[in-house]
């Protein structure tokens, strides 16, 4: 072999991995996925004398509450959705104004897009909070009724809610399990599993809520994986084979042009 051929091959071989080892270098960090903080177990499964571990990540269940207009809702009406949670009541005199001005800062950025997200704000003063009561505070902020539920229930099932499955105690240390009143604004996802919690006047936070939601929309369900992902442990063999082709081309398009011709 001749020092060009010497040379076209070693470039041929190269360039590819190069270009491999840039995009996977340069794209490793590119979509950062909010974690997930509560699990409920970890199962082990056995698959051709391999065995591996899954997450039971906890899924908030079903509630049923009564909305500002009068309406029985409930978190299974939002399936398909993103949900951004915060706790509220509304003869607060202190954070929960300023919450919902912030939650409808929210709710007005994806104006265009309110089919993804719902803002669900929940009322832990359930006696008091009458719809009425829900109703006038939702209108004053200006709300959209469509997108945005102010929602009051059973006292007891609506602190559950907010303890043992927002797990509102956790987020926010210094919550009172007396009467859970966090700053918080809640992350669930499309599964309704808990993926962050953000304070409600930190606008570093906010802004960083606001980039959550959609990066999770284009998050895939792991049990239904890209197909193209089995292809990335061998992208380096298939790239030195492009290259093998390219250099094998040009060899034999040499030859035919060094050919004599009669």
């Amino acid at each position: 072999m001749n020092k060009k051929a010497f040379l076209a091959l070693i470039l041929a071989i190269l360039l590819p991995l190069t270009g491999y080892w840039l995009v996977k270098f340069y794209s490793k960090d590119a979509v950062v996925m909010p974690g997930r903080y509560f699990f409920d177990d970890v199962v082990s499964t056995s698959k051709n004398g391999k065995i591996s571990t899954d997450t039971v990540w906890h899924k908030v269940k079903n509630m049923q509450f009564t909305n500002q207009l009068g309406k029985k809702v409930s978190l299974d009406d939002l399936h398909g959705k993103i949900i951004v949670v915060d706790f509220f009541f509304t003869s607060c005199p202190t954070i929960c104004p300023g919450l919902a001005r912030n939650m409808k800062r929210l709710q007005n950025s994806y104006i265009q897009n309110d089919s993804i997200v719902q803002f669900l704000s929940v009322s832990i003063d359930p006696v008091r909070d009458s719809v009425p009561r829900l109703r006038a505070f939702a209108d004053k902020y200006n709300a959209n009724h469509d997108s945005w539920w102010f929602v009051t229930g059973d006292k007891k099932e609506i602190y559950d809610f907010a303890l043992k499955e927002m797990k509102a105690s956790v987020a926010d240390v210094g919550a009172d399990t007396a009467f859970p009143h966090t700053e918080n604004f809640f992350l669930l996802d499309t599964n309704r599993i808990v993926r962050g919690w953000y304070n409600g006047f930190d606008t570093i936070k906010l802004a960083k809520l606001a980039k959550d939601i959609p990066t999770i929309m284009l998050e895939r369900d792991k049990k239904a994986p890209s197909v193209f992902r089995d292809f990335i442990p061998i992208l380096p063999v298939i790239f030195v084979g492009i290259g093998l082709i390219i250099l094998l081309m040009a060899l034999l398009n040499r030859n035919k042009k060094l050919k004599p011709q009669y």
